[in-house]
């Protein structure tokens, strides 16, 4: 029962971070026909989502947890000698029940949620919390553990073994293994508070998500979006019974389209003004209270564990050591941008005042004009390049760049359950027709799904008993829904969050490892976004864009025109991307930085807020203008002192990504050595170990520059 070092991308983390093991395939004498309880004897052991009601989860959570502390009580009785067989591979196949279980929870709770599928989640929160307390803070155990540790170098482990049992100790060593037991009831309770707290503070975002939206009266005030946002938001009017109505919810597809497109600057005023207000609108779903208390405890239980700063814990775990290493990255990165933003909010502005404007430059007017300006110096924008990305289409191309890559085949398959009629499912297999993995998508809003996109894994690889127990991976994005008139056309930044997430899943399909708890995206999460970085790369080259970029109606492949247009626009507002991305950095390690003598000083995230991200604006501060009540990767997820990976991760990408330049983007011999070296091993070792192998060299933040436009 190790624990992932991190479960996903994006992933709400609702309870503590748990492995995901194979379950265990023993069927209960008195499951009653639970079928969370029984063997997934269905093709390929799948989740049977078809069976699975509501009411199942919690009588199956409460007979997983008996199992589970009774195959942790095998381990702490075995009368023999204390060894890496049947103490740290036992214990990392213990829970594996529950492990299945809580996975699928958790995953409906982000994908597919009702308010009884929320109260359920609360109610077996504190109950699984207390058993993975139990089992972290078992003395009898960790002396087990402890013992193979400390002959670790008599063992003559292999490089995997060698990893888990480190990673093992130092779980349990970092998670109160070594406090007196006064010390270590107090981190039950914080435990169990942060846990219950990460879950409201989640139910808040999507409530807020969904209750909170414009109505519009007249489709006038709709001039600038294109038919199918306006098609979308007459049927969701209709949905909520207002008539003569169009209604735009905060979902991405209705948030981008109106904050970019709409001509309406009163309406891009009031969507940026709703968006931002999320979780902060002084009713029952407010979240400021819940941020400012879930960083209170977890500075508290840093400090019972022996930390100046929750960031000094977390960053146990990264390929980054040190809090004073993540500010100089950002600071150093920030210098080369900052410049360039600010150069390019003037050429926006000079462009505004020529279109007749004569107000500030406002966040609500940035998309929007820079949009605009875009299309003139370049001429294209996301209008001209929709058509070419119908969904299916892009979906197709991206199987087809992963087979040239990784000779992987996608083959959907109708029969396997699923938790909505919109998710499809794919059968992964080799050259050689042999089956790799189980991959499910699921691309369109709905109420009971939270925004954003992410990867998760419904198993995890591992092989066990001899046997290579194969993944289930899914990817989930919200992108406009297809209409009764079109199907469903991306932006070109949507297509690169479709091969994002599909390369957080390549790192989960691929995954070839031993143990779970080091398969797949089981890495440190500054490395996690490499696997899914890089793959974005192919979105912007020629050869890869004639795979699947076709237009929806002739069949015509994308001109060489526009081709060479998404090439010169690529590098377009880096700057300010860029400097946007880092103003989430050091808002996320300032709030995890706090030590015991300046959070007392804490009184208010609006101000806290503004004073972490001065250095960072370029545009106007508003009022309510508030990003920490909405931060779900930090306050609902597993981010805390990690924001800043995404960047580091790019200085990866852009670096391992002119390896297949200087070669060929579809070259072999660099692909399979970034499979064989990154993508399968997962975190069997530590990461720059297997970057270098890759690469040959550690990664140079020039090719980051150099590929965003800063330096030649």
């Amino acid at each position: 029962m190790t624990f992932n070092k991190t479960l996903t991308h994006t992933v709400f983390i609702l309870i503590i971070a748990i492995g995901m093991n194979s379950c265990n395939s023993n069927k209960k004498e008195n499951s009653n026909m639970n079928p969370l309880l029984e063997e997934f004897n269905n093709d390929f052991g799948s989740a049977p989502f078809d069976k699975i009601k509501n009411s199942d989860f919690l009588p199956a959570i409460k007979e997983a947890i008996k199992q589970g502390e009774k195959e942790i009580e095998e381990i702490v009785n075995n009368k023999s000698e204390a060894d890496f067989k049947n103490t740290i591979v036992a214990l990392d196949n213990a829970g594996s029940l529950l492990n299945r279980t809580s996975t699928l929870l958790g995953h409906l709770n982000s994908a597919e949620t009702n308010d009884e599928i929320q109260t359920i989640q609360r109610e077996a929160s504190p109950l699984m919390t207390e058993f993975y307390n139990n089992i972290l803070l078992n003395e009898k155990l960790f002396e087990k553990i402890k013992f193979v540790f400390d002959k670790k170098d008599e063992l003559k482990l292999n490089i995997e073994q060698t990893t888990l049992l480190n990673e093992t100790y130092k779980q349990y060593a970092n998670n109160g293994a070594l406090l007196n037991a006064d010390d270590k009831n107090k981190l039950r309770e914080l435990n169990k508070k942060l846990s219950e707290l990460s879950i409201s503070f989640g139910e808040n975002l999507l409530a807020e998500t969904n209750e909170n939206f414009i109505e519009v009266k007249s489709i006038d005030e709709l001039s600038g979006l294109s038919e199918e946002i306006i098609a979308q938001a007459k049927k969701t009017a209709e949905e909520k019974k207002l008539s003569n109505s169009w209604v735009l919810t905060l979902h991405a597809p209705s948030f981008v389209a109106v904050t970019t497109y709409a001509n309406n600057r009163e309406l891009r005023e009031k969507m940026v003004k709703e968006y931002m207000a999320q979780g902060n609108n002084g009713n029952s779903h407010d979240n400021r209270e819940n941020v400012k208390n879930i960083v209170k405890l977890r500075l508290e239980k840093a400090n019972i564990l022996g930390y100046k700063t929750y960031s000094d814990f977390v960053l146990t775990n990264q390929m980054a050591n040190t809090s004073n290493q993540i500010y100089t990255f950002l600071n150093e990165l920030l210098v080369k941008a900052k410049p360039v933003a600010i150069k390019e909010k003037t050429e926006v502005e000079a462009f505004m005042k020529n279109e007749g404007a004569d107000f500030e430059l406002q966040k609500w007017d940035w998309a929007y004009y820079s949009e605009k300006l875009k299309k003139e110096k370049f001429n294209i924008n996301d209008d001209d390049l929709k058509p070419y990305f119908e969904l299916n289409q892009v979906q197709n191309g991206m199987f087809e760049i992963a087979h040239k890559l990784f000779d992987l085949n996608f083959k959907e398959i109708k029969n396997i359950p699923t938790w909505h009629k919109d998710v499809k499912t794919f059968d992964v297999t080799d050259a050689d027709g042999k089956h790799v993995a189980l991959f499910y998508t699921d691309y369109f809003p709905r109420a009971g799904k939270r925004g954003g996109a992410w990867m998760n894994a419904l198993r995890n690889q591992q092989i066990k008993n001899g046997v290579n127990i194969r993944p289930h991976i899914i990817n989930i994005c919200n992108f406009t829904p297809p209409s009764n008139t079109k199907p469903s056309l991306l932006t070109f930044r949507e297509v690169e969050t479709m091969f994002h997430e599909f390369g957080h899943g390549l790192h989960g399909m691929l995954a070839n490892t031993k143990y779970s708890s080091l398969s797949g995206t089981s890495v440190y999460r500054d490395f996690v976004e490499l696997p899914s970085q890089i793959l974005e790369n192919w979105v912007s080259e020629p050869e890869a864009l004639k795979l699947f970029a076709k237009h929806y109606k002739t069949g015509e492949v994308i001109p060489t025109e526009l081709i060479d247009k998404i090439k010169e626009s690529s590098t377009f507002n880096e700057g300010y991307a860029t400097v946007r991305q880092l103003s989430f950095g050091f808002l996320d390690m300032n709030w995890h930085t706090l030590n015991s003598e300046n959070i007392t000083e804490l009184e208010s995230i609006e101000e806290f807020e503004k004073t972490s991200m001065a250095k960072t604006d370029i545009l106007p501060f508003f009022e309510n203008n508030i990003m920490s009540s909405q931060f779900g990767h930090l306050f609902a997820g597993g981010y805390a002192s990690g924001y800043y990976g995404y960047k580091w991760a790019e200085v990866l990408d852009a670096d391992a990504f002119e390896a297949f330049k200087e070669n060929g983007i579809f070259d072999k011999t660099t692909a399979d050595k970034f499979k064989n070296n990154i993508l399968t091993k997962g975190g069997t070792e530590h990461p720059m170990t297997l970057y270098k192998r890759f690469r040959g060299a550690e990664p140079s933040a020039n090719a980051l520059a150099r590929r965003a436009g800063f330096i030649k």
